[in-house]
C-alpha cells in the first residue's frame, strides 16, 4: 500500500484529500502545520519513524510556523525522504515569478491551484507526478551504479585463469 503526506491547516482540504486516499487504497499522513511536518521528518532521519514513508507529500505554500516550500525543502534535505514526490497547493494566486520561487524553494515536482481538480483528475496528476519521481529515482540510481562500475577495475579472467606470463611453462618439445 502506497502512502501519501499531506501538511495542510485547513481542516476541510485535509479531511477531503485523507478521505480520497482511502477510497484509493493509500495511507495517508496529515499534518496542521509545517513546524509538525519538519519534526516528523527529522524523526525519520533519526530512525524513530517505523512504517511505510510516503511517496508523495502534498503541501500547502502557506501555513503556520513553517511555510510549504520550507517542509518540501527539508523533505529534499532529508536522507530518506529526498525522492519523495512534492506537490504544492495554494489559494492564492502567484505571479509567474513567484510560482518559480516556491517551486525552487521545495524542489517541488508540481504546484496546484485551490479549489483543487475533481477527484478522478487530482487522482490522475498526483499519479503521474509519482510516476515521474519514481523514474527519475531509477534513473539516478541507474547512472550511480553505473559510474560506481566505471571505477572498478574489471578484467576478462576469472582468477583461476589469470596467470602471470612468469608462471607460464613452455610447450613440451617432441
Amino acid at each position: 500500500m502506497s502512502t501519501w503526506m499531506v501538511v495542510e491547516d485547513e481542516p476541510d482540504i485535509y479531511d477531503v484529500l485523507l478521505a480520497m486516499f482511502e477510497l484509493w487504497g493509500i495511507e495517508g499522513i496529515a499534518f496542521v502545520d509545517g513546524a509538525e511536518a519538519i519534526a516528523w521528518i527529522e524523526a525519520v532521519d533519526e530512525e524513530r519513524v517505523h512504517g511505510d514513508l510516503p511517496e508523495l507529500a502534498i503541501l500547502d505554500i502557506r501555513l503556520p510556523e513553517a511555510s510549504g516550500p520550507e517542509v518540501g525543502n527539508r523533505l529534499r534535505k532529508s536522507a530518506k525522504l529526498n525522492n519523495t514526490a512534492i506537490v504544492l497547493i495554494t489559494a492564492y494566486r502567484l505571479s509567474a515569478e513567484d510560482e518559480r520561487a516556491v517551486i525552487e524553494q521545495a524542489g517541488a515536482d508540481y504546484l496546484m491551484y485551490k479549489p483543487l481538480p475533481a477527484m478522478p483528475e487530482l487522482r490522475a496528476i498526483l499519479d503521474d507526478v509519482v510516476s515521474k519521481r519514481r523514474k527519475l529515482k531509477e534513473n539516478t540510481e541507474t547512472s550511480k551504479s553505473e559510474s560506481a562500475n566505471k571505477t572498478k577495475p574489471t578484467s576478462s579472467l576469472s582468477s583461476s585463469e589469470s596467470i602471470k606470463e612468469s608462471e607460464k611453462k613452455p610447450p613440451a618439445k617432441p
